[in-house]
């Protein structure tokens, strides 16, 4: 997921290259970093040269996470019944997913280095996410409820809920009030941190559903314990740090 950006950096005089995009990449974890951002740069590069504007790329990662996660929700009982294989399925949601993410990162990337930011963009981006989030989480609901029907209701809302625990923390990381709990960038830090990088959680989905659907009931818990733990620790260690004045 990408943020509302800062003021516009300045632009080059030659035609940006994928470096120069992802040189301004707002992070978002080790595998976004190294995958998913690395993505958005390329598509940034034919962005430009086609002079598409940030917000088609904004639009084109709802339409694909929708699509996708449309077809998932569509498929999951067929998959559960046996009347489909899960591997096209989960594929589809493997490298959809991932390609809609990488979308999410080149809209940043684009408006950053060519100075096309504004509050609109971010805004948009900020909704786009949200309802791309939904889709996938209502995908990921499905699946589960159609490989075990006693899934209880209590964990879909629950996984529902904290799923946007990631979206709005990154939101408020923006600004002069932005902060972090752990802010040590070394490698075993980050691979820790991989549990709440959007890139690497949408991978773990995506091969979950290709290769052992029936195991999707257990990463909904996974997630929604991890999600759940990390608000719980932001809520207080941002209420020391107000009582602290």
């Amino acid at each position: 997921m990408t943020t509302p950006s800062p003021p516009a950096e300045p632009t080059v005089d030659r035609p940006p290259t994928a470096a120069d995009y992802y040189g301004v990449n707002r992070g978002g974890g080790l595998f976004s970093e190294a995958v998913s951002q690395r993505l958005g740069a390329r598509i940034s590069v034919f962005a430009h040269r086609h002079r598409l504007a940030p917000t088609v790329l904004t639009v084109a990662n709802l339409g694909l996470s929708c699509l996708v996660s449309f077809v998932v929700v569509a498929a999951a009982g067929p998959v559960a019944d046996g009347r489909v294989w899960a591997w096209p399925i989960g594929l589809l949601a493997l490298l959809g997913w991932q390609f809609a993410y990488a979308l999410d990162c080149a809209d940043g990337q684009l408006a950053r280095v060519t100075g096309q930011t504004s509050p609109a963009g971010g805004r948009v981006d900020v909704l786009c996410d949200v309802a791309g989030q939904i889709a996938l989480v209502a995908a990921l609901s499905a699946v589960a409820e159609a490989q075990v029907p006693e899934t209880p209701a209590w964990l879909v809302a629950a996984f529902a809920g904290t799923w946007m625990v990631n979206l709005v923390t990154s939101v408020m990381q923006t600004g002069s009030q932005a902060s972090s709990m752990v802010t040590s960038r070394s490698l075993p830090v980050r691979v820790v941190k991989l549990v709440r990088d959007y890139g690497a959680v949408i991978a773990l989905a995506g091969l979950v559903l290709t290769l052992a659907p029936q195991w999707t009931i257990f990463v909904i818990g996974a997630f929604t314990l991890v999600n759940g733990a990390f608000l719980a620790a932001s809520i207080a260690f941002s209420g020391r740090a107000a009582l602290r004045g």
